[in-house]
């Protein structure tokens, strides 16, 4: 087996794991609650929605109005407020610093490499 055929076989091994990991597992049902939730569905969506056009326009350089960060963050509180959304995004963020951190030692050999090399100048 080649290199990268083993990088990619441990790759795919790693989101296997993800998939069985009791975090995951928790985020998937907490998924699973507020889909069927009209209420906190309908709180997800709108808050979903207004995070989607403020990153469309961040990404485009357009301008952000002061309206729209306002109406953001009470999408957010109102989003929070509902306890299906609140465990939601507490297990998001939670899996989001799982990921994070797997990220950073996946990278850590190039970040080993990098520094190396800018010792030797």
């Amino acid at each position: 087996m080649s290199n990268h055929n083993q990088l990619y076989a441990l790759a795919e091994q790693l989101e296997r794991a993800i998939r069985a990991s009791s975090d995951f597992q928790q985020l998937k049902q907490a998924y699973e609650a507020v889909r069927h939730d009209e209420t906190a569905y309908r709180l997800f969506t709108n808050f979903r929605d207004v995070q989607m056009r403020l990153h469309e326009k961040q990404m485009t350089g357009a301008e952000i109005l002061p309206e729209e960060v306002e109406h953001a963050q009470k999408a957010m509180i109102l989003a929070q407020q509902n306890e299906k959304l609140a465990q939601l995004m507490a297990l998001e963020q939670r899996m989001s610093m799982v990921l994070a951190d797997i990220q950073q030692i996946a990278m850590k050999p190039l970040e080993e490499l990098y520094r190396s090399f800018m010792e030797t100048e």
